[in-house]
């Protein structure tokens, strides 16, 4: 992705974009924003004549198109749409850019003055929001497609007041969006190529020639290591689960933070089977851990001044004559015992684990990402996650972070006077499920306890925000690679 200072009209792009503002009342014309009137001036229309005899009203993502008649080297000028001038904000242009890549799918080249457009906003995040729109907009996983993906969009140059400033946006953006799209990626991979051995696996080669380090703790290390969670939740798999360490250690590191991310690379609820409908998404129960590797991936990269270890319990739940049985009792890394009431409730189980092994390396801080509980979609639907924390300095941060990415969570209460004898177990310390109201928080509640004394800690519940049926915005339909984005921006901001 390129950047410049020239103007659009002497782009020899294929196609070029501009934006403008809705007006004041449903019938009022548009308001050129950035460069657009400029551009009209050099195709000799009037822009905001030619937008209103289409009936264009510039609403969020709303497209027009205009042919520019020879006047420059592009056949035709897209017009987005930013919806009102004063909520415009960076995930505005976001999603605009995300609608501009829709509309260039087939063009070869494409450049435009979006960032610009929002001048309220910081001049860096305006860049940024608009690479990552464009690059998570166009994004379409077509590994498995018989046929070749059609010809997609290669070179974009933004137009932009400072290009020094802008391509260090545009190289930290395309980071950020290119690990966004990197856990899309695992997620949307079917189950049968991403079993727990071979998932460990592929992110071990991921990080190939990186400064990352790589451990994994096949079966047997996790055996003698006491990770009773993870094994219990795998047993009932013909492949063993794995634990995947991914330590990035900079020199001079200024804190050091631990990702935990739930990795059930496919969930049939094991012996307390799920209803055959809700199995066709379960594919995407490993992504919290898909999370935690782009994360550490991109901290990596942009080779942030921190200390990242990510930590991905990899485990199968399936029925079978090995399978963990309701009522069994599983004794947990440090000794925790615990009796299932319900194999389906497997995540926070293999998180147990991972959360005693994060402890224990001592680090500023401990997240947790996971689709972990339907409660969690009911509370806040698909477009809101669920955010639970012990510290109120670190909830804040992330909630901000959240809110500059376009990510929303909402966080909800600990509780744990209100509802933590609800995890005391009938014949074991703990057991894995209560009753059905407060499931989310009953979750939280239950992870918390494998945290240790003294240690910040999150959790996210991404399972309503993880997947979406319908395309929208920068989401394509699938995984969407939340909250990639959140944790890096929570990362950078110290």
């Amino acid at each position: 992705m390129d950047v410049t200072a020239e103007p659009l009209a002497s782009s020899d792009a294929a196609l070029l974009a501009v934006a403008a503002f809705a007006g004041e009342g449903d019938q009022a014309p548009p308001v050129l924003a950035g460069a657009a009137a400029q551009l009209g001036e050099a195709l000799g229309v009037d822009l905001t004549a030619e937008l209103s005899a289409v009936g264009f009203r510039a609403g969020p993502g709303e497209l027009a198109r205009v042919p520019t008649r020879g006047a420059v080297a592009a056949a035709t000028v897209v017009v987005v749409g930013l919806g009102p001038v004063e909520r415009a904000g960076t995930d505005q242009l976001r999603r605009a850019a995300a609608a501009v890549a829709g509309a260039a799918e087939r063009i070869e080249s494409l450049a435009t003055d979006l960032p610009g457009a929002v001048t309220d906003a910081d001049a860096g995040d305006a860049v940024a929001a608009v690479v990552e729109g464009l690059l998570l907009g166009s994004y379409r996983f077509s590994a498995y497609r018989s046929a070749p993906a059609a010809h997609q969009l290669e070179s974009v140059t933004l137009q932009v007041a400072d290009v020094e400033a802008a391509r260090t946006a545009v190289h930290e953006a395309e980071a950020v969006a290119g690990a966004t799209r990197f856990a899309r990626d695992l997620v949307n991979t079917p189950p049968q190529d991403k079993r727990p051995p071979a998932l460990a696996d592929r992110v071990a080669e991921a990080f190939a020639g990186t400064d990352v380090r790589v451990r994994i703790l096949d079966e047997q290390a996790l055996v003698e290591g006491g990770y009773g969670g993870i094994l219990g939740v795998g047993r009932g798999s013909s492949e063993p689960p794995r634990l995947v360490e991914l330590t990035y250690e900079p020199d001079g590191a200024e804190r050091s933070v631990a990702l935990v991310g739930k990795g059930i690379t496919f969930d049939t609820g094991g012996i307390s089977l799920k209803p055959s409908e809700s199995m066709e998404t379960m594919k995407m129960d490993m992504a919290g851990a898909a999370t935690v590797a782009a994360v550490v991936r991109a901290a990596a990269e942009l080779r942030l001044p921190v200390k990242v270890t990510g930590l991905l319990a990899l485990a199968e739940n399936m029925p079978s004559g090995t399978a963990t049985r309701v009522s069994d009792v599983l004794t947990m890394k440090g000794g925790t015992t615990v009796e299932v009431i319900n194999t389906d409730a497997e995540g926070r189980l293999v998180l147990g684990d991972a959360l005693v092994h994060a402890s224990e390396l001592q680090p500023d801080a401990i997240v947790d990402v996971a689709t972990l509980t339907g409660a969690a979609v009911v509370a806040l639907g698909e477009r809101i996650g669920v955010l639970m924390a012990s510290d109120d300095t670190l909830a804040e941060r992330l909630l901000d972070a959240s809110a500059h990415s376009g990510e929303p969570f909402w966080r909800l209460p600990l509780a744990n006077e209100q509802y933590g004898e609800r995890l005391e177990g009938a014949i074991a310390d703990l057991r894995n499920s209560g009753s059905r109201s407060a499931g989310t928080i009953f979750a939280g509640l239950f992870l918390h306890r494998f945290v240790g004394e003294g240690i910040p800690w999150a959790h996210l519940d991404i399972a309503g925000v993880a997947w979406t049926d319908e395309a929208s915005g920068y989401h394509t339909k699938g995984a969407t690679g939340v909250p990639v984005r959140t944790l890096l921006r929570w990362l950078r901001a110290g």
